[in-house]
């Protein structure tokens, strides 16, 4: 199946990444439409983001019952999962699952990745290749995930490094062991702060080096009852509703509750219920957390007191508890016992705005005021987030107009979908679509939806192509931005929702923050034109 091929296979659509998106529109285009297709995969399996993410402690924020597809209901009776929060063991096997239900595999290729992939305007097809296949096609959608394309800073002397390194994205099959090492872990986003807790119980020593402290609620994760989980199988129905009509796609309301209708006994008791509670419904209790700082600060100051209070070790409570930044207004991480490790003898911490890193040795870490000795660095340092996975595939559009070229200053796209320059290409939670803000699967299953009727479309009226118009997808940007100020997620200078973590990254908000029914409706009211908003020939 994958040795060299000088052939070009033709198919009317090439999909890029079998994670939830790949698997979902491989069965609307080829089993509801009857379309000719191929999923083209990078790994080995099944999985997307869940192939590669297998680091420790590496587990679904989002609560597994919503954490699923609900195109059927056969798949909802099926399927029982077994934590409140699903671990990426479980989550691989609920995707091999679904694939070998569907019968998803033989039309899979593995170890396929795209090295480029060109529009042909003579013929109107995309030329896709990858490392030994020659390809050709339609449609090419791209599924290929916001959180796929790792990031290791470049940080001076790491080619000298003795010991071994590894990016949580991109972790090996078969682990790593940590017993009798010292370990190094940079980055303390949503990925660091699950790793940490597992690092330390079984690693000899821990030394985690923070650039920016971060706020994190308990998961309480556990096993589901018996009870629980016959309830979700009985009223399946319901759960859909109330994801689909709320902002985030998650299985709570967000209250309608604002911080100024109750005293401060009364929003003290709410927070620390919510803190018992545990997960993301903390940011649920007040409507107004991520719309007004005043607000915000009352929850921030809540989390604070909290990491002060658990945190034994003043001058870590102190490292750990100096955030910068309003909650929620970058990805807000839940954990297990995260900052209760930091009371482990075994746990050091390294503030790096005080005490930067000035190079990697062969021995460890050197920064300006200490030196460590490691045998294992972990990089917990996330990814380039929404565009990368776009732009690493070296995509041409007409007129030979290089995607890299045309996103040299953002990101252009309208509704996330489709970029001017580029027909027949479709994307998958595209930047300027709710996407990474929301529970993806059911931003996934939007949007293969929508492509899926897209296609449908275009073969009933005989179109070729469909493209994205210049002047929709420029108004559809400062649509994304004026939604994005009325919140204060665009003031958190360092966040990856504005690329801020990549050296070299034009600064530009990209998700659609307007939730996702308010998005869907857009969409469908561009459907229901007959998505005469698109040129299509």
């Amino acid at each position: 199946m994958n040795h060299i091929h000088s052939s070009t296979k033709e198919y009317d659509a090439i999909i890029v990444g079998a994670g939830f998106s790949g698997l979902y529109q491989l069965i609307c285009l080829r089993d509801q439409l009857g379309l000719k297709c191929v999923v083209l995969e990078t790994g080995d399996d099944v999985g997307g983001t869940w192939y590669w993410n297998r680091y420790p402690g590496a587990r679904c924020d989002t609560e597994s019952h919503a954490y699923s597809y609900y195109f059927s209901d056969e798949l909802l009776k099926e399927w029982t999962w077994s934590e409140r929060y699903p671990g990426h063991e479980e989550i691989r096997e609920y995707m091999n699952f679904v694939a070998s239900k569907f019968d998803l595999k033989k039309d899979i290729l593995f170890k396929q990745k795209v090295t480029s992939a060109k529009f042909i305007e003579d013929s109107n097809n995309w030329n896709v290749k990858t490392d030994n296949n020659n390809f050709k096609c339609k449609f090419l959608i791209t599924a290929v995930g916001c959180l796929s394309n790792t990031n290791i800073p470049k940080i001076k002397g790491l080619e000298n490094f003795e010991g071994s390194y590894y990016h949580t994205g991109n972790w090996p099959k078969n682990g790593v062991s940590f017993v009798n090492k010292t370990v190094g872990q940079i980055g303390t986003g949503s990925t660091g702060i699950q790793a940490v807790p597992v690092i330390a119980a079984e690693a000899k020593h821990l030394t985690v080096f923070q650039r920016t402290a971060n706020y994190s609620i308990p998961a309480r994760n556990k096993p589901l009852t018996e009870e629980f989980k016959k309830q979700v199988k009985e009223n399946f129905q319901y759960y859909k509703d109330l994801i689909k009509r709320t902002p985030n796609a998650h299985p709570f309301e967000i209250s309608d509750r604002l911080v100024s209708d109750v005293n401060s006994v009364e929003m003290n008791n709410i927070y620390e219920k919510a803190w018992e509670k545990g997960g993301l419904q903390f940011r649920a209790v007040f409507n107004d957390l991520v719309t007004n700082l005043e607000a915000n600060n009352t929850a921030s100051d809540f989390i604070k007191n909290k990491i002060n209070k658990t945190v034994l070790n003043k001058k870590f409570a102190s490292i750990l508890s100096d955030i910068d930044h309003p909650y929620a207004g970058k990805r807000p991480p839940i954990d297990s016992n995260y900052f209760e490790t930091y009371n482990r003898d075994n746990v050091n911490l390294i503030d790096l705005r005080r005490d930067p890193i000035k190079c990697i040795n062969k021995n460890g870490i050197e920064t300006e005021k200490n030196h460590i000795d490691l045998d294992i660095i972990v990089f917990a340092t996330g990814y380039d987030a929404m565009t990368g996975p776009l732009l690493n595939m070296n995509i041409f559009g007409k007129n030979d107009l290089k995607l890299e070229n045309d996103w040299k200053e953002g990101p252009k796209t309208f509704l996330g979908l489709q970029i001017p320059g580029f027909p027949n290409l479709f994307t998958i939670t595209g930047p300027g679509s709710p996407s990474v803000l929301t529970n993806m699967p059911m931003a996934i299953e939007q949007h293969v939806e929508w492509i899926r009727d897209c296609i449908s479309f275009m073969i009933k009226k005989e179109y070729t192509t469909i493209e994205a118009r210049s002047n929709l997808a420029k108004k559809w940007g400062q649509e994304v931005n004026r939604v994005a100020n009325k919140t204060l997620l665009p003031t958190v200078k360092h966040s990856w929702y504005l690329g801020a973590n990549i050296p070299g990254k034009p600064r530009v908000f990209m998700p659609y923050a307007g939730g996702l029914p308010r998005y869907s409706k857009i969409c469908d009211e561009v459907k229901k034109n007959n998505f005469e908003d698109f040129i299509l020939a």
